[in-house]
This record gives structure tokens, C-alpha cells and sequence, in this order.
């Protein structure tokens, strides 16, 4: 079995144990699996972007800088064990990730990048993977190529990942854990969750990934010793951010409210495309659901004047009523 294959299988593993970590032992009750938001991190930001992310950062990005630069690895680097060189980059990366993530909550030009991170109502241990594109290739950019520039050896770069993914789920899942007096070394969920929660203690608060003696080291730890709470308002973001990928990255970029971009036929087809792709492909494999509403138009955004819904009938899927309305 390759090393690639190897962390693949430990990476699956650990998904299945985390699931059944958070049926089994939820740090918020009640919280569903499909969770709001659930097909958007999956397929948008866990398989499609970091797809086409690697190819970039891997393929262009990274061979361009080391070109430029013509360092081509240190020999004194080279004769670190694999261990040491894995041990070396956790540290120094984290350090960074640390400092880089308290900079983008200071700054508000890299909050644009960072506040789809923010957006989940509901967060879990894909949650983490809601990251801005920006974001990713610089933090995966500076990640990766001092690894390849310094000369590391081939199998940092899978294990140092396998450890970031294993890691990067850990401290969102939605699970009950308490590290005790650990958790002033390692970053566990009951610190991180507090930093997804909507307070205004926690907005400079629990910047650590890894290792939460950064937080504990430059003052910015938050643990108050209870929980959020489970509202939606203790949760995401305090102002209304859009729920559709293109919609986030556009968000970042120029702000607008979505209720009037549906004044817009293009829109409005677009807005409603993924609820009616959902249905038709329940009528087409016979999924029967209990009866729901599908609100095209976020709730909040509904009003008198506008309003645009979807009921699904409870017995076949079929949908029994449609309403639109603008005025």
C-alpha cells in the first residue's frame, strides 16, 4: 500500500469515527447531519474547489515561486528525519496560521476572505471546509511551498495534509470533549466552537488551530466554561450572508441583498434552480419525504411584497403547490 493510499484509508476512517462521534456524543443536541449548508461544503468547497486549488497551487503556483527564488532545498534541511521535518512544519505553519488568522479578523479588507468560515449556523466537522478561495491558496500556498523549496522529503507533504484534514474536523465537530488542563497545549472543540459562536468576546478570541498555547501564549484565549447556546442567533455571523457558493464569493467582493436581486429573471432562475434540481431528483428515484416547505426566498427575507415557496407533498414527493409572489 502507497503512503498516499495509506492516509487516504486513515482519513476515511477518521470521517466514519467523527460521525459517529457526534450522533453518539453531541456537544449541541439536536444538530441533523444534513445540516444546513451540508451540500454546499461538501460538493462546492470540499470536493470541487479543493480540486481545482491543488491543481494550482501544486502545478503553478508553487513551481513558479520556486523558480523564481532558485532554491532548489538545503542539504542541512534534507538530513532531518521524516519526523522531525513533520514536527518542524506543524509548529512553524500553525505559528503562522495563528498570527495570519488574528490579522484577518483585525483587518477589514482579509475579513472578506475569511467571513465564509464564519457563515454556519450549524457547525460540524465539515464546517471547516467552508473556506474563501483566497483564503485557501495563500494559507495552502505558504503552507506547502517552503516544504517543496526547503527540500523536505516526498512524504511530508501527505502526512503533514492527512494531519491537517484529521485536525481541521476535530476542532469543528460538533462533538462533547473535554481536554482538562490539555487544552492549554492542544486545541480541542469546546475552545474552537466558541470562536464560530456570534459574541463579541470571541471575535478576537481562539485564533489556535493546533496548538492552543498560541492563544494562551499572546492572550487571546476564551473559555469561559459553558457552552454558547443553541440558537441560531448564538451562532455564524451576526448579518445576513448568502448561502450559495458563487453568491459567498460575490458577497466578498460587493455587498447586496439578496431579496432584490430576485427582481431579476436570471436570478430568480438561478435562486431556485438547486431546490428544483433537489426535487426532481427525489421524483426520480421515488424518495418519499414527510411534507416541507421550501423557502426559495430565505425566510427573513420574506415579506408581504415578496415571497417564493415550495411544498412537497408527504406521500410522493410530488410537489402540490407552488407560490410566487412580487410587487
Amino acid at each position: 500500500m502507497t503512503l498516499i493510499q495509506t492516509t487516504t484509508t486513515i482519513l476515511i476512517c477518521w470521517v466514519i469515527f467523527i460521525i459517529a462521534w457526534e450522533r453518539i456524543s453531541p456537544y449541541r443536541k439536536g444538530l441533523p447531519f444534513f445540516r444546513e449548508g451540508f451540500w454546499v461544503d461538501l460538493v462546492w468547497y470540499t470536493i470541487i474547489q479543493s480540486y481545482f486549488l491543488k491543481i494550482l497551487i501544486f502545478a503553478y503556483i508553487i513551481p513558479s515561486l520556486q523558480n523564481f527564488i532558485h532554491w532548489h532545498g538545503f542539504a542541512f534541511f534534507r538530513s532531518w528525519t521524516i519526523t522531525e521535518q513533520v514536527l518542524f512544519f506543524l509548529v512553524t505553519h500553525d505559528l503562522y496560521i495563528y498570527l495570519f488568522h488574528r490579522l484577518q479578523h483585525a483587518s477589514k479588507l482579509l475579513w472578506r476572505t475569511h467571513e465564509a468560515h464564519h457563515s454556519g449556523k450549524e457547525v460540524d466537522f465539515l464546517a471547516g471546509s467552508r473556506s474563501h478561495i483566497v483564503e485557501i491558496i495563500i494559507n495552502q500556498t505558504i503552507e506547502f511551498a517552503p516544504i517543496i523549496i526547503l527540500g523536505a522529503h516526498p512524504e511530508v507533504i501527505p502526512i503533514k495534509a492527512l494531519l491537517d484534514a484529521m485536525f481541521g474536523m476535530f476542532i469543528h465537530a460538533n462533538v462533547n470533549v473535554k481536554f482538562g488542563k490539555l487544552k492549554y497545549f492542544l486545541n480541542s472543540p469546546e475552545l474552537h466552537l466558541w470562536h464560530h459562536a456570534n459574541y463579541r468576546e470571541v471575535f478576537h478570541a481562539n485564533f489556535a488551530t493546533k496548538f492552543s498555547i498560541w492563544d494562551y501564549l499572546f492572550g487571546t484565549a476564551y473559555f469561559p466554561g459553558h457552552k454558547p447556546g443553541n440558537d441560531r442567533e448564538n451562532w455564524g455571523l451576526y448579518y445576513d450572508y448568502p448561502k450559495d457558493y458563487f453568491l459567498q464569493h460575490a458577497f466578498s467582493v460587493k455587498r447586496f441583498d439578496e431579496k432584490n436581486l430576485l427582481k431579476f429573471k436570471w436570478f430568480k432562475w438561478y435562486y431556485e434552480l438547486r431546490p428544483n434540481l433537489i426535487i426532481g431528483l427525489s421524483k426520480l428515484l421515488g424518495i418519499k419525504k414527510n411534507a416541507r416547505v421550501i423557502h426559495l426566498v430565505p425566510e427573513e427575507f420574506e415579506s408581504e411584497k415578496i415571497s417564493s415557496r415550495i411544498v412537497v407533498d408527504e406521500g410522493n414527493g410530488d410537489v402540490v403547490n407552488y407560490t410566487y409572489k412580487q410587487q
